[in-house]
């Protein structure tokens, strides 16, 4: 299994009680509560903690895109793609992701992942997603052309990346006289493609499809979920007349380490508790507008993310395998339980959570790093799914 670091780069100084006055520290909390000094001072501290996941042996970093919010600082994750690039020799970049199809103008993304791959010799993932419905009201894109937008941003991008030019594009939504995309990328056909999910149908099937085979993410939901929504596109694949591998799934979770459990639950209690109960805070709406996604996933969605906006404590994340916290043995224990279940061929860990201070982040991340980490990395295997659990990813999927 390849182990990933994952930063989200939140804005560390967040009032807790802001939701007194805000519903939400997204799109509609004010910009005045952003301080540019101590933004400076986060983003520095940020890039060095991924930059030292390198030193510590992790296969790849992970950056990605939310707009206007305390949760993520990165609206653009290609500048810190690009400021990792130079600073950086084996590990894998991923932007996970860019959200393609929110943009009127994706030749520019395609443009600048191309750029990236060449500097860094072809060490660029290139993650594809529609965007959070939150990133809608922030880009004024309209929701109901999500799908749709999505999809010809991707055929636009693809074909940039792999055809010679220059050759006209003209779609429903992209009308293009010349594409003729200097550079191109350094791996070919394209830097490997991961899409990131909260568990919608038509994304996972979109995933799986053999003209695609993307790797398929889950995130921040309890693990019988992330079963689910793995089953279910092993599924889609094996309908569609192939056998998804590990190489096709990954998880991103939450974790802390630290010498005892006890220690890592008091440790990591107001940061966790901090980012589920309050950066994560957003109203149905924002999260999923209306005509974002079918009425069967909007209701499937809503009934697996409903415990994910209810307060809650570090015990209960951990209980239902939304987080991974503990000490070297028990972390490394519920790592191996899982992949042995779902046959992970990645796992992203996100160890700077919310308010977490800089010394107790990189104490976890070098734990995990010397104790937890090589096992992790040994585990593989394609899991228990078989097609006998068609039943069961089926149910999952609809």
């Amino acid at each position: 299994m390849k182990v990933y670091l994952f930063h989200l780069m939140p804005y560390g100084y967040l009032d807790p009680e802001y939701d007194r006055e805000y519903p939400s520290c997204w799109v509609i909390y004010p910009n005045s509560k952003f301080d540019p000094r101590k933004g400076h001072e986060l983003y520095n501290r940020y890039l060095d903690e991924i930059e030292y996941a390198e030193e510590l042996g992790f296969d790849g970093v992970c950056v990605n895109e939310h707009h206007q919010n305390a949760y993520g600082l990165m609206p653009s994750p290609v500048v810190m793609a690009a400021a990792l690039a130079r600073r950086t020799e084996r590990v894998r970049i991923a932007i996970l992701g860019n959200a393609f199809g929110i943009r009127d103008h994706p030749q520019t993304l395609a443009e600048e992942h191309a750029m990236i791959d060449c500097i860094t010799g072809g060490r660029l993932i290139s993650g594809m997603v529609r965007g959070l419905g939150c990133e809608y009201y922030s880009l004024g894109s309209n929701p109901a052309l999500s799908h749709e937008r999505f999809h010809e941003a991707h055929d636009l991008v693809i074909r940039a990346w792999t055809e010679e030019g220059p050759f006209a594009f003209e779609g429903k939504h992209y009308h293009f006289e010349y594409v003729n995309t200097w550079p191109r990328p350094y791996q070919q056909p394209h830097p490997p493609i991961w899409v990131p999910s909260q568990g919608s149908r038509e994304t996972i099937e979109w995933a799986a499809h053999p003209d695609r085979k993307y790797t398929y993410l889950q995130t921040y939901s309890p693990f019988q979920n992330v079963v689910r929504f793995h089953d279910a596109y092993r599924q889609i694949a094996h309908d569609n007349g192939y056998a998804a591998t590990s190489g096709q799934l990954g998880w991103a979770a939450p974790v802390y380490v630290a010498e005892t459990r006890e220690a890592a639950i008091n440790e990591a209690r107001p940061h966790v508790e901090m980012f589920f109960n309050k950066l994560l805070r957003y109203t149905p709406e924002m999260l999923l507008p209306p005509g974002y996604m079918s009425v069967a996933s909007y209701k499937r969605i809503l009934k697996t993310k409903s415990s994910l906006v209810s307060t809650h404590s570090i015990e209960s994340l951990m209980e239902r395998d939304v987080i991974i916290v503990g000490d070297p043995d028990s972390v490394g224990q519920k790592l191996a339980e899982c992949h042995a279940r779902v046959g992970l061929g990645y796992f992203l860990g996100m160890f700077q959570i919310a308010s977490l201070p800089r010394e107790l982040t990189v104490r976890s991340m070098e734990l995990f790093a010397r104790e937890v980490m090589p096992g992790a990395m040994a585990l593989h295997g394609e899991g228990q799914w078989e097609p006998g659990y068609a039943e069961v990813a089926t149910q999952a999927a609809e």
